[in-house]
């Protein structure tokens, strides 16, 4: 039921979190989303060359759990929010809800039995005050917060609070208002309404720098973001959620933002294949999602990556294999193909479990294809020691074998200190970027709202090989790539953005 964008890979569907342990938190792990509440409902060492070691009968390590530490980063900020979020939840502890993203908990024990149930539900883990961080329980009159009128997103104790903390919310106060809008229209994704069925691209993927040029190719754009406004579940959402129903232009933004979130990795991942020079017309191809988890894997359906065929029409096939601890159980839930993917289509499985043992025991083994590329989306190993010593032994896989690997962060401080924790590994980087791709849709942080909202994959980073084997021009990518070798930049990348207001 609850949502988020980061565990050791961060993605999708869900409410925004937050980094534990960083000083620039983004979006937190628990945050009630009600798209994934309803889709709850309804549904350590470098490799070694010589002989593969067999499968360990149990799990050597575990990654760190990062729900766990946004759970505390939470509370730090807003003390008991974590509490709350639980009680909406209907549940009586932090292994309730591990258990509900593991898909071991019924979507029925969440409580939730009406549409307005939960919207107020998802709202009400939002209901603290912005300025004293107190929490309903904590006033005289639980009833007396009341939310900030231009946003609808933030609340307040009293007037006192309220401009104490307008110097610092005026800042932000106009992009949470979309925050706000588009975390209850995410609902759309999981009844299916958006997103909006895509075409073939008219233009080489080469030529497409970014989403103005892939809305450009969208046929009857104008018709189909009417039908989703026009939709039975679009009227179900605003005669539920407790607030009155935004202009059909606002409406038709907010959708369009939420179509690029839902895109954005498929496109992230034919960017990757761009920038390494990897042809998908020319043989069939794998790629590995490492630290996937329920971000990527919740309610995921098989055909949610199919833009890449639209982005590369004709290709030989394509198997996306999702590796982390925290895959959830679903359709996408079957083994790797041992074989090359099926041509023409795009083919999702998945592995729970560290990506170092899925090296050894199916990688070194052929019961799964070695990767042509290797994406992570939003590992987080910059975030504290405990997530980079869990990441230690599958960055150093990465590095040894020398296999092409994308990944992406939200922020420019978070690029810095993965970029600083890469060198010291002695990791060869390609290059780093602005991203063309990035998600249009702003996400703020959870338990303290006030801060410039973030973007899923606002920056990528590529790597190959270690330092020592880097050969100087080796793979170097096209012109026109809109690469960049020093400070992150928008220029030469249309429609791309920058993590901040703008």
């Amino acid at each position: 039921m609850a949502g988020g964008r980061r565990r050791g890979g961060g993605g999708r569907r869900g409410g925004p979190r937050q980094h534990p342990g960083n000083q620039e938190p983004t979006p937190s792990p628990a945050s009630l989303s009600p798209a994934a509440t309803m889709a709850q409902q309804n549904a350590g060492t470098a490799p070694k060359t010589g002989r593969p070691k067999k499968p360990m009968e149990e799990p050597v390590a575990r990654a760190p759990d990062v729900d766990s530490l946004g759970f505390q980063a939470m509370d730090r900020n807003v003390p008991g929010l974590s509490h709350v979020i639980l009680q909406k939840l209907n549940m009586k502890s932090y292994e309730d809800y591990k258990s509900a993203m593991d898909g071991r908990k019924s979507g029925r024990d969440f409580g939730i039995r009406t549409y307005f149930d939960m919207f107020q539900k998802m709202e009400d883990t939002f209901k603290f005050c912005a300025e004293c961080k107190k929490l309903p329980d904590a006033l005289p009159d639980p009833k007396s917060l009341r939310r900030c009128k231009r946003c609808q997103n933030v609340y307040y104790c009293g007037v006192a609070c309220q401009r104490a903390n307008w110097p610092l919310h005026k800042k932000f106060c106009k992009k949470l208002k979309l925050v706000a809008l588009d975390r209850l229209v995410e609902w759309l994704i999981f009844t299916g309404d958006i997103p909006f069925p895509t075409e073939t691209w008219t233009k080489p993927a080469q030529d497409v720098e970014g989403w103005e040029d892939w809305f450009s190719m969208q046929g009857q754009l104008e018709e189909k973001l009417g039908a989703i406004l026009a939709g039975r579940y679009m009227t179900l959402l605003w005669a539920n959620a407790g607030k009155p129903r935004p202009e059909d232009g606002e409406l038709r933004e907010s959708v369009r933002r939420l179509v690029t979130d839902f895109h954005s990795r498929p496109l992230t991942i034919g960017l990757g294949l761009r920038l390494f020079s990897i042809d998908p017309l020319a043989k069939a191809l794998t790629v590995h999602v490492v630290g996937a988890s329920h971000v990527e894997t919740l309610n995921t359906r098989l055909t949610d990556y199919d833009e890449l065929t639209r982005m590369f029409p004709g290709h030989r096939g394509m198997e996306l294999v999702m590796v982390g601890v925290d895959v959830v159980d679903g359709p996408i839930m079957r083994p790797p193909l041992a074989t090359p993917a099926p041509q023409g289509r795009v083919y999702l499985s998945s592995y729970k479990g560290l990506y170092h043992d899925f090296w050894e025991s199916h990688v070194e083994t052929k019961l799964a294809a070695r990767p042509d590329l290797v994406v992570g989306f939003h590992p987080g190993f910059h975030a504290c020691p405990d997530l980079l010593a869990g990441w230690l032994p599958t960055l150093l896989l990465l590095r040894d074998y020398r296999l092409p690997v994308l990944f992406t962060v939200y922020s420019e401080q978070e690029l810095k200190s993965s970029l600083q924790i890469l060198v010291e590994l002695e990791t060869h980087i390609m290059g780093y970027a602005t991203n063309p791709f990035a998600s249009l849709r702003p996400e703020q942080v959870y338990s303290s709202p006030n801060k410039a909202p973030v973007y899923c994959s606002s920056y990528y980073i590529t790597l190959l090989g270690p330092v020592a084997l880097a050969v100087p021009g080796a793979e170097e990518p096209e012109d026109g790539d809109g690469w960049q070798g020093g400070e992150p930049s928008a220029a030469g990348a249309a429609g791309s953005i920058a993590p901040g207001l703008g």
